[in-house]
């Protein structure tokens, strides 16, 4: 294994714990991994995939994180492919094709295109042998899982499903691998995807050359003052500046264009090539930094990247600690700046608007999922249901979290609401990333304590965060 690893990857040896993660992947045995963005995470299902016959499925929330990895294996001549909804009619039958004659080793995917008609299809065939299923950014299992990509809640029915077609013997093995997941998302994880007897590993986040600071403003004017002043004094590095919306990148985008600066603004709303383009602007230095949304970013790999600052900051503080992890991947020290309205909210109130906005909105989807809950059979198929019912995947969602619905297969669930719902003990995830801002507390601290690491945490002082250096 480790050959092989020197013969495509040209490093002498691995970084612990890769060649332990490889190694089980490769034994087909469950994985749950929490390792540090820049951790060199893709490397661990990768090597195994690329040592056996038949395909790894790798499910991946973002298009521009499938391309990447697809581009920089088929650099190296290896077989991976990635299906998605940008994809032209004839490449995603040519690469259906090849799934189909085993001619893939890794096929990336979302979630929806997994359990679509077309790839299911493929995927029960019983000659395509599938030796493993794994899920890149796990922790949008429980982020999204529950709102907007309800599909990750039925992927924990995927190897039961695929292993009623393969001949008698054959072994799927499940991996889920992320950068950020507290003791409560590793546990949904656990149950969610069905691990048997998995393999955890549990690096904490902790980056010492990443030096995290907060700034309070207390106007909208003062806050773009206080971001051209953090860009200006990073001088020509190369960087990454987040907002929440799509509108909110343009408009700082064209803003920093108009004081000189070679700027990007990148979301969702762009097609494919400008994406792609945008990217290989960034990371090959043609433009100094990109004003984006949380579309960028994941798997997108630029080593020197040494500033990250948030315009406004997400309200999850998984995302913040995803979007930080962009800076200083190369070992070298990177600032990471978020700026945020005065605790009250009474002069600068986007912070606090904005997450009660999405409060509501998540509290609005739960109030209809339950009313949607009494009008739903009690035993189905997702798809007969979802051309009757508007919304039912979130309703569906909604009570496999409570653990009040099973999913038989990917497609056939049965409620039971004999089940008392589950009591949900997280606080609100806004609250939480309201903590962490006006903390008093060393910041990589405060990261640990909340991502399950107490012990790490006990008389952690980094020494070089606002609070460390205040």
């Amino acid at each position: 294994m480790r050959s092989r690893f020197q013969q495509i990857w040209g490093y002498e040896d691995f970084r612990p714990p890769q060649g332990e993660i490889a190694a089980a992947l490769l034994k087909g045995q469950d994985s749950l991994i929490v390792m540090p963005t820049g951790g060199g995470k893709s490397v661990c299902f990768q090597l195994p995939a690329l040592m056996k016959s038949g395909v790894t499925l790798v499910v991946s929330p973002l298009v521009a994180l499938m391309e990447n990895q697809v581009q920089e294996l088929a650099e190296k001549g290896l077989s991976a492919a990635a299906l998605h909804s940008e994809l032209e009619n004839q490449l995603h039958w040519q690469t259906l094709r090849r799934l189909a004659q085993n001619h893939l080793r890794l096929l990336y995917l979302s979630p929806e295109t997994l359990l679509s008609t077309k790839v299911w299809t493929v995927l029960c065939e019983p000659q395509v042998v599938i030796n493993a299923l794994v899920l890149d950014e796990a922790h949008c299992l429980t982020q999204w899982g529950d709102s907007f990509r309800p599909t990750y809640r039925r992927l924990g029915a995927v190897r039961s499903a695929l292993l009623a077609c393969k001949p008698k013997g054959a072994k799927i093995a499940i991996a889920a691998f992320t950068a950020t997941a507290d003791p409560i998302t590793q546990k949904a994880l656990h149950t969610v995807l069905r691990l048997q007897s998995p393999q955890i590993i549990r690096l904490n986040p902790y980056r010492s050359n990443l030096h995290l600071s907060v700034k309070t403003v207390w106007t909208p004017k003062g806050r773009k003052r206080a971001l051209l002043k953090f860009v200006q004094q990073q001088g020509k590095q190369s960087g990454l500046i987040y907002a929440r919306t799509r509108r909110g990148t343009e408009a700082l985008a064209h803003w920093f264009a108009h004081q000189g600066y070679s700027v990007q603004a990148y979301h969702g709303g762009l097609g494919a090539s400008q994406r792609r383009r945008i990217e290989s602007q960034w990371i090959e230095g043609n433009c100094q930094f990109v004003v984006c949304t949380s579309a960028f970013g994941m798997g997108i790999n630029k080593s020197d990247c040494r500033f990250v600052a948030h315009h406004e900051v997400p309200s999850l503080l998984a995302e913040y600690v995803q979007e930080v992890g962009r800076g200083g991947r190369d070992g070298q020290p990177a600032q990471a700046l978020s700026l945020v309205s005065e605790p009250t909210g009474l002069l600068a109130p986007e912070d606090k608007q904005r997450w009660q906005f999405f409060e509501q909105k998540a509290q609005q989807l739960q109030r209809s999922a339950l009313q949607l809950v009494k009008q739903i059979p009690a035993e189905g198929n997702i798809d007969e249901v979802r051309r009757k019912f508007r919304e039912s995947d979130q309703a569906l969602a909604l009570l496999h979290r409570n653990g009040q619905l099973t999913w038989l297969d990917p497609f056939t669930y049965r409620i039971d609401l004999g089940q008392s719902a589950k009591a949900d003990k997280q606080p609100p995830p806004a609250a939480v990333m309201k903590r962490y801002l006006f903390t008093r507390q060393c910041r990589w601290q405060f990261l640990l304590e909340a991502f399950g690491f107490a012990d790490e945490a006990k008389d952690m002082r980094c020494g070089k965060c606002d609070r460390c250096m205040s």
